[in-house]
């Protein structure tokens, strides 16, 4: 999800030509990653309203001193390219104009938007408390210098999931779409056409969120979420049944369409190979005239083929549904919660482990 948009070339500009030649031989990497339409390459015209101008990154070897670094910084223009080089950004220096260049290190920089250093390892517990968005927030935008590659060690580190924990979260994804696959039919059989239609949009994100784990890529926030979603491989086979489930007047219609979108997902799940192949193709609901995938049958698969043992304890603490072969998986915290005031506070994600079982 990387790209070259309006944003990151302005700070790779404002990078090299005021603020770099301001730090002559200090040691330092460079780089704008995290927060900001920018970053993703998602920014246009209409970014620049507000928390917009000319910004970057500077990560200092551990040990350093800063304090010499942001006397150095007191040499920035005022302007650069038209822009105030000191502006508002409402989520830093208290919505105090200020410039925008951050000076810290690799290690708390990524420790502060994952709650640990990457560098160290990732465990189970780090990868299920991390939102995707942030993840990708990390990997995307450019780094323009990395002199200890203290930043390139970051990056791959959170580049993707290891394979059980890629296991765990398409079965929790899975499971998602078997809790409410069949009530589009079912509301909408009962003449409760807005609440088959709410569950049909429901189980599309979910669908979108499955693809994006099928192809490998962070999903971002909601804002991108659609646009991200549009530049995966699979979406060509996927947008327009998943926009005639959306915009169907028949419920028949938009049962079906749900049910041909999630084939397409569940035959991508297949292509992985990380469990032995589940029959994508749509089936009766038991003896009830509305079809589904079956997508339990994924998430039971999926979790057969999970060894890590600190998985293995998860599922074991959660249990099973009902008694039968179908696990209890929350999931990643962004699969078991949808809340901005959560997502974007790694305390408040890390806060969260006994409800993911992680204890």
């Amino acid at each position: 999800m990387t790209g070259a948009g309006p944003g990151i070339s302005l700070a790779e500009r404002f990078y090299r030509e005021a603020v770099a030649p301001l730090l002559g031989r200090v040691p330092h990497g460079a780089a704008l990653l995290g927060d900001g339409s920018e970053v993703l390459g998602f920014d246009d015209g209409v970014s620049t309203d507000h928390d917009f101008g000319p910004r970057v990154q500077l990560f200092l070897p551990p040990g350093t001193d800063p304090a010499p670094v942001h006397r150095l910084l007191g040499g920035l223009p005022e302007r650069f390219e038209g822009f105030p080089v000191a502006y508002v950004d409402t989520d830093s220096h208290d919505g105090q104009p200020s410039h925008q260049v951050e000076v810290t290190t690799a290690a708390a920089f990524f420790a502060a938007r994952t709650g640990t250093d990457p560098a160290d390892g990732m465990g189970v517990a780090d990868w299920l408390l991390t939102p995707t968005q942030i993840l990708g927030s990390l990997t995307a935008g450019e780094v323009f210098a990395d002199p200890d590659r203290a930043l390139e060690i970051r990056r791959a580190a959170l580049s993707w999931y290891p394979d059980d924990v890629w296991r765990y979260a398409l079965a929790a994804g899975w499971l998602r779409i078997a809790q409410e696959e069949a009530f589009t039919g079912r509301t909408g059989s009962t003449g409760d056409d807005l609440g088959s239609r709410v569950v049909a949009a429901r189980l599309v994100r979910d669908l979108m969120r499955l693809a994006f784990l099928a192809e490998r890529r962070w999903a971002p926030y909601g804002k991108w979420f659609g646009r991200a979603f549009a530049g995966l491989p699979v979406a060509a086979s996927l947008t327009g049944t998943l926009d005639t489930a959306l915009a169907a007047t028949d419920w028949r219609e938009r049962e079906h369409a749900l049910a041909a979108a999630a084939c397409v997902v569940a035959a991508a799940t297949n292509e992985l190979g990380l469990c032995p192949p589940v029959d994508p193709s749509p089936r009766r609901y038991y003896t009830r005239d509305i079809e589904v995938v079956g997508a339990d049958r994924f998430t039971v698969a999926l979790t057969a083929a999970i060894t890590d043992p600190v998985l293995r304890g998860v599922l074991d603490r959660l249990g099973h549904r009902h008694g039968g072969p179908v696990g209890t998986l929350p999931g990643t915290v962004d699969q078991a919660v949808d809340s901005a005031d959560i997502l974007c506070h790694p305390d408040r994600c890390r806060a969260l482990a006994p409800v993911l079982g992680l204890v």
